[in-house]
């Protein structure tokens, strides 16, 4: 039997997409198949103590490609029988490969990547740890065209053809339509019949929560009863709390905090309309890779409305979804009218 061991920064109780992906990858596996090193943080011990299978924690908060680590993980993989391994996200431990697979017992290594990737493949130094990377791994994963696409190009051949992917999957029997509409506008001092819009993902810049702001006060002047609920949190919820209360908006935007992610499909219930205007950063280092909240929300029946950024568009097609362009606020404006304005219409049970 094949005995796993999965590498990675990103693990719960941290939260994100990444975190979300990689820990739905390891609930795939028997209790006995799987052993996660990962990095130590404020909740582990509460999560550790509910997975079934052991988790090993480092007492760095963020697990880089050292000699220590390195030393680490080899003695974890020998003391489990462990004979794969899985880098959560391939740059940078996946450079931790090559030493692995010198030693007994690990015969197979796998990388995740999941859109930093892009920065690093278009970068003097990152560019060439990146091929290092993909040859030193068996197979090298991708969430999208987009990334297998910007990614190859830093690759050798024989790295390029061992690319797999291996995209995020959304669990149905949970994350459906006609769940309870009403839960979550309760708590949020919503009634049953107010228009809602609905973002969701952390709060940074490449996600276009300031576009949707921007694009809010033409959308209330047609439905001035709407709220638009952002959940999440991040470094940018400052800024746009300002944006949204300088734009004069700030009554009909509702920030919420992060929310636990067992809580989320009840909170696309209460939407009538999913948006991330997510955009491409930085001349093209930072795109939106995927996006799994895209294929949530579109399994709970809602419409939604996905900025032009990388993979995003890709993921958005497993429902009825409508690509902007995510600095045009004036097209962004013009498609949630016209969402808003048929919403009785527009989910998809």
């Amino acid at each position: 039997m094949t005995k796993t061991l999965v590498v990675t920064n990103d693990f719960p109780p941290r939260r994100g997409g990444i975190e979300s992906f990689v820990f739905s990858l390891c609930e795939d596996f028997g209790a006995d198949e799987l052993v996660v090193y990962t990095a130590r943080m404020i909740g582990s011990d509460e999560i550790d103590s509910a997975v079934p299978y052991p988790v090993v924690r480092d007492p760095a908060r963020m697990l880089l490609p050292s000699r220590r680590v390195a030393r680490s993980v080899q003695r974890v993989a020998r003391q489990h029988g462990c004979d794969a391994v899985v880098f959560g996200a391939a740059a940078p431990l996946g450079l931790l490969a090559r030493g692995l697979k010198r030693h007994p017992g690990v015969t197979t290594a796998v990388g995740l990547t999941h859109g930093h990737e892009v920065w690093w493949a278009k970068v003097p130094v990152a560019r060439q740890l990146l091929r290092r990377i993909g040859d030193d791994v068996d197979t090298l994963t991708y969430v999208s065209d987009y990334c297998r696409r910007e990614i190859g190009k830093a690759l050798s051949p024989a790295a390029r053809q061992r690319m797999r992917r291996l995209s995020p999957e959304v669990d149905r029997e949970r994350f459906r339509p006609g769940l309870d509409k009403a839960l979550w506008r309760r708590r949020l001092g919503l009634t049953d019949d107010q228009p809602v819009v609905l973002s969701a993902s952390r709060l940074v810049r490449r996600k276009g929560h300031d576009m949707l702001i921007r694009a809010w006060p033409g959308t209330l002047a047609r439905h001035p009863a709407a709220a638009l609920v952002i959940v999440g949190d991040g470094p940018s919820r400052r800024r746009l709390m300002r944006l949204a209360n300088r734009h004069g908006v700030g009554g009909s935007v509702i920030f919420v905090p992060s929310v636990a992610w067992a809580e989320m499909p009840l909170v696309y219930a209460m939407a009538d309309v999913f948006v991330l205007p997510c955009r491409t950063r930085l001349w093209g280092l930072e795109p939106e890779a995927f996006g799994i909240v895209f294929l949530e929300a579109a399994a709970c029946g809602l419409p939604i409305i996905v900025g032009d950024s990388g993979g995003a568009p890709e993921a958005a097609r497993a429902g009825e979804s409508y690509v902007v362009e995510p600095t045009d606020v004036d097209q962004l404006e013009s498609q949630l009218l016209h969402l808003l304005g048929r919403r009785r219409h527009a989910r998809i049970d």
